[in-house]
């Protein structure tokens, strides 16, 4: 089952991905697609904010992973740069780390993500407005769209 939820502005989008971040735990995994400029990033922004990190959230394009340290832990990929690249950076340590892990363009590295997850999609219906659809695959984040109320 698909879960969508509409927001009007980044402030919303990091708001409900807040909301999402207060119920992960560590080893949790959520990947995120969207083309560029739909807020992938803004959105980490606002896991980051809920686990409690206060340290600046942005793009680790040129690092591939960025670690942040809060409540939880962070685990911040973007994996854009390794498309049509065989290299494994030791994805499953750093899933299986007690991080939350959150990977921008997760199709480029599909044969390393675990097979329980949450996608989650970032469509841009304006210059504000998105949909964001959320597709759980396992009991856990099934549950976890659920608590969400969407």
């Amino acid at each position: 089952m698909t879960y969508q939820i509409k927001v009007n502005s980044p402030k919303e989008t990091e708001e409900f991905a807040a909301r999402l971040a207060a119920l992960l735990q560590g080893q949790d995994i959520l990947t995120l697609e969207g083309d560029l400029g739909a807020g992938k990033t803004t959105f980490t922004k606002g896991i980051a904010k809920g686990l409690g990190i206060t340290r600046t959230v942005n793009s680790p394009t040129f690092q591939i992973v960025k670690q942040y340290e809060g409540k939880l832990a962070l685990n911040h990929f973007d994996v854009y740069r390794l498309e049509h690249s065989d290299e494994d950076i030791g994805f499953d340590e750093l899933f299986l780390s007690e991080a939350v892990s959150v990977v921008e363009w997760a199709k480029f590295i599909e044969e390393y993500l675990p097979e329980e997850r949450l996608e989650i999609i970032i469509l841009r219906h304006s210059e504000d407005e998105r949909l964001i659809e959320l597709n759980p695959i396992g009991k856990r984040y099934e549950t976890i769209c659920k608590e969400l109320k969407l």
